[in-house]
């Protein structure tokens, strides 16, 4: 896909943290001005709140969602542990995240972005 009807594309640097409830969920939250720019390309959201992306940190690329975090005022991206081992990643780590809006809602198949 290329020009105006390519998918909308972020890129920022931000520090991997530890849910600290039961079970060990890792995320990255999404500086304001790109959880910004993201609602306003998205508009109407999936259930939950949440935004399909297609993701890249260090050499690994996966799909997953965004979800809503109203205590940060943010949304926040899930890393799965599969992701961490790869990229020898933890909490407190800082990473660069390549983002990109799915826009293309039709299909739940998770496939790897090119």
């Amino acid at each position: 896909m290329a020009g105006a009807s390519e998918d909308p594309r972020f890129e920022f640097t931000a520090e991997l943290w530890r849910y600290q409830g039961e079970a060990p969920w890792h995320f990255v939250t999404l500086p304001h001005a790109v959880s910004d720019a993201i609602d306003e390309a998205v508009g109407q959201r999936r259930g939950f709140g949440s935004v399909p992306v297609a993701v890249t940190v260090g050499g690994t690329s996966w799909h997953t969602s965004l979800f809503p975090d109203k205590a940060a005022g943010s949304f926040v991206l899930p890393v799965k542990a599969d992701v961490r081992r790869r990229e020898g990643i933890e909490a407190g780590s800082t990473v660069v995240v390549l983002l990109r809006l799915r826009v293309d809602r039709g299909s739940s198949v998770d496939k790897r972005p090119k």
